[in-house]
């Protein structure tokens, strides 16, 4: 048995862990980064943030993602090819061996941090790593209790984190050598066989989406930004402009990833930020950008040039370059990372189809049925075999996390829009013209004006036009916008020709809802679009 460092607020003998070296309690993040280093973890960029590598890993793992089917939640689950169960006897197996792998290493590290800025609200969790970067990266992006917060910390869920251990998928009865299993019951999670740092927040999360609705409190893969008197959230898949559109010098950020909207507003999950890096530009993001150049930042699979400075057009590595700082690393946030209720949610999609105007207005069954359907597009040559654009549907903008049946989150979302006020909004950040390749992506400077006019108030008086296939309304009108972009069939050359791949997108919505609709209330599914002949 090696020594103990740090603040100890517990022993890890109740989880049958007997280290056999150094454990490392509840360091800051520089002592821990100052231990990456001289252990060979990773090396400091030319501007102090710490670079490391994940292997063969560098993004999340979804086929090797379990939960534990047992009684008390086995009737809560949305049971099937995303939400994938398994047995206690398998978790019980692979959990000792990973309590076997951890007691035998040389050091372990510990932080005992919260889930939620909403302390009434916050999962208090305790992050057991192997790796000393891993445990910068707890340290970053949950919540870092206070002195007092401290004192009264006790754990309702554990991570046992043990990337370098490999399970035999052939003799283990997993997929790979690869697992994350969830133990709601004994308030768990075991993670081995990867080294990517986003499956410790993921899983909290996706832990999070499952005990907080039963609270009444809407759970969101979301951003969200606030005047202090005005909060908006903004709900996006990857390449929409959730993070571009929600940083706005005039609005504080709540935070650009994962919130709870709860009897007291929004609050933010988490402490700290973990931003794709991808062709990362000062001029573009200046905020984002001047994290990674601060010791206490972590980039995760960065290319270096020979001075030691990140190159962030450099995918060698992979596409999925992240960096993981603590919120306070962004100047224009709010002080307790929470707002009020909000007064506007905003859908973001990247329709490369050019078919859905660039802002409408929804009605509340409308905000269901998108919310669910969460769609975006990829465009050709995102990926091998991608020839035209590509309709891709994520429930609730952040499937993969969502335990139970999406239709429990947007009822959620509709009561709570319904209470409040709050009104709803489409906005397509992509196509305008025609599709890709024939037409343009709609300019930023247009996106921002449509945006800061709803959330304004700029457009509450003006004409609106009802789309007759996808039935929201659409304005006429919109201050710094022409007026000709506002209706997407008009900029198309050839209508017809809108019309038809207006049709197809609509039978999409469609074919991808019929999942969906035995889940959901007859006033959602009847907010489906309707092809016009």
């Amino acid at each position: 048995m090696g020594g103990v460092h740090g603040t100890p607020s517990g022993d890890l003998g109740k989880y049958g862990i007997t280290p056999s070296g150094e454990v490392y309690w509840n360091l800051a993040a520089g002592d821990l980064i100052n231990l990456a280093v001289s252990r060979g973890e990773g090396k400091l960029s030319a501007h102090g943030a710490l670079v490391t590598e994940t292997g063969e890993r560098t993004g999340r793992s979804p086929n090797d993602k379990f939960i534990v089917d047992e009684a008390t939640v086995s009737d809560d689950i949305n049971w099937g090819d995303v939400n994938v169960s398994t047995d206690l006897g398998t978790f019980e197996r692979m959990r000792a061996k990973v309590v076997d792998y951890l007691s035998a290493q040389d050091a372990l590290f510990v932080q005992d941090l919260y889930c939620g800025a909403d302390f009434s609200e916050a999962l208090p969790i305790r992050v057991i790593n192997h790796n000393a970067w891993h445990n910068t990266f707890a340290r970053n992006m949950f919540i870092r209790p206070d002195e007092e917060q401290m004192a009264d910390h006790t754990p309702e869920f554990t991570v046992l984190h043990a990337p370098h251990f490999e399970a035999d998928a052939e003799v283990d009865g997993l997929n790979s050598q690869c697992f994350v299993i969830v133990n709601y019951a004994a308030k768990e999670v075991i993670i081995g066989g990867t080294r990517y740092a986003g499956e410790i927040k993921k899983s909290i999360f996706s832990v999070m989406n499952l005990i907080l609705p039963k609270k009444g409190i809407l759970p969101m893969h979301c951003s969200a930004n606030t005047t202090g008197e005005n909060t908006a959230i903004f709900f996006g898949l990857s390449g929409t402009g959730k993070t571009t559109l929600s940083a706005d010098p005039k609005r504080a950020l709540i935070g650009d990833d994962e919130h709870g909207w709860g009897s007291n507003g929004v609050f933010n999950f988490e402490g700290g930020c973990y931003a794709k890096l991808i062709d990362l530009s000062e001029e573009d993001e200046p905020a984002i950008f001047g994290t990674t150049r601060r010791f206490g930042t972590v980039l995760e699979n960065v290319v270096l040039d020979s001075e030691g400075v990140p190159d962030f057009h450099d995918t060698s590595k992979t596409q999925n370059t992240r960096g993981s700082y603590p919120i306070e690393f962004i100047d224009n946030r709010t002080g307790d990372s929470k707002g009020g209720h909000p007064q506007n949610v905003i859908f973001l999609t990247c329709d490369a189809f050019g078919v859905l105007p660039p802002i409408s207005r929804l009605t509340p069954s409308q905000a269901a049925y998108h919310f669910i359907s969460g769609y975006t597009a990829k465009v050709a040559g995102t990926e091998i075999g991608v020839k035209e654009p590509q309709a891709t549907f994520s429930a609730c903008f952040g499937e993969p996390f969502m335990p139970m049946h999406p239709g429990v989150y947007a009822d959620l979302l509709s009561d709570k829009m319904a209470e409040h006020g709050s009104t709803a909004w489409l906005i397509n950040t992509g196509w305008s013209g025609g599709a890709y390749g024939e037409g343009n992506r709609m300019k930023i400077k247009y996106t921002r004006a449509m945006l800061n006019a709803a959330l304004d108030g700029d457009l509450d008086a003006v004409d609106y036009i009802t789309d007759g296939r996808f039935g929201f309304e659409v304005p006429t009108s919109c201050p710094g916008v022409p007026s000709e972009v506002l209706q997407p069939r008009t900029t198309w050359t050839d209508g017809e020709a809108y019309d038809a791949t207006a049709n197809k997108l609509a039978e999409m919505f469609n074919d991808n809802f019929k999942r969906y609709e035995a889940g959901v209330s007859p006033a959602v599914n009847a907010a489906a679009p309707a092809p016009v002949e």
